[in-house]
């Protein structure tokens, strides 16, 4: 009884979680007056147009024909996501193994100031960050756009992976030093090694988050250079709402994350299990 229980319950939370996804699936199939009919009904005749529409860029509406830049826009989410955890990576890993084996003054109070980055709301730093850009000449560009993304992945990978470092025990990387190496050599052929599976988790948890901002890229950037997340907003057009083509869309943006989280599912596993377990 225990066990039936058990799988009732889990298959009641799976229906939770993915029913919504497994509707925007059929929605993604259906025309808008199909999305739109009361009663709504699982029984229709799917249609491909929707996909045709964002492959082709050209939408049909009421209006006319529209010009709409799907395909673009999700080139420019691979671009700026892929770019910034990069980046991240490049600057977060080293930071995170010096807050994590080093005792420096102020060191937790950089750390925090960093993290803190990830507490403010974007609207607070939206009006002076559009100012300086400006000044700079990084407005509606594509540094510019990895550089404020900035913002969302290097305080979640320093915070994950100096915990990951942490629970690294420092002895290996001492008696490698010993040996006559330098604690660099000890930090790219022992920690990385080590803290190799928590790395990928964080910066695959910072791709997700950088894939789904929408705020910074709504303001700094125009609509050439805007993310797939910006670029959904093209279906939202003056002869009404285009449902089938948005659900087509929200298909295909969530494909690739789909994608790298199931390539790097045992990685991901690995770095979140890393140190669960003391003693």
């Amino acid at each position: 009884m225990r066990k039936v229980l058990r799988a009732l319950a889990l298959g009641a939370v799976l229906v939770f979680f993915l029913f919504p996804i497994f509707w925007i699936v059929l929605m993604s199939f259906q025309t808008n007056e199909q999305i739109l009919r009361l009663p709504p009904s699982l029984l229709f005749t799917p249609t491909l147009a929707n996909y045709r529409a964002l492959i082709s860029g050209h939408l049909v509406t009421a209006a006319g024909v529209l010009d709409i830049t799907f395909l673009r826009n999700l080139g420019n989410s691979v671009l700026l996501s892929t770019a910034s955890v990069l980046l991240s990576l490049l600057l977060g890993v080293p930071a995170a193994y010096a807050f994590a084996r080093f005792r420096f003054r102020l060191g937790e109070d950089i750390a925090f100031t960093l993290l803190s980055f990830r507490f403010a709301p974007p609207l607070l730093v939206l009006l002076p960050l559009s100012l300086y850009f400006q000044d700079l000449g990084l407005n509606d560009t594509y540094a510019g756009l990895i550089w404020v993304y900035q913002l969302i992945c290097l305080p979640l990978i320093l915070w994950i992976v100096r915990g990951y470092f942490e629970d690294l025990s420092p002895d290996i990387e001492y008696a490698y030093q010993v040996d006559g190496h330098s604690w660099g050599q000890a930090f790219r052929r022992i920690a990385l090694p080590l803290a190799g599976p928590g790395i990928a988790a964080a910066g695959l948890l910072a791709f997700i988050f950088a894939w789904n901002n929408f705020v910074f890229a709504l303001i700094l950037a125009s609509a050439d250079k805007q993310p797939v997340t910006v670029g959904a907003l093209a279906f939202v057009t003056a002869s009404g709402i285009q449902y089938g083509q948005i659900a087509a869309a929200i298909v295909l943006s969530i494909l690739p994350t789909l994608a790298l989280a199931l390539y790097a599912q045992r990685w991901l596993v690995e770095g979140l299990s890393l140190g669960a377990v003391k003693g």
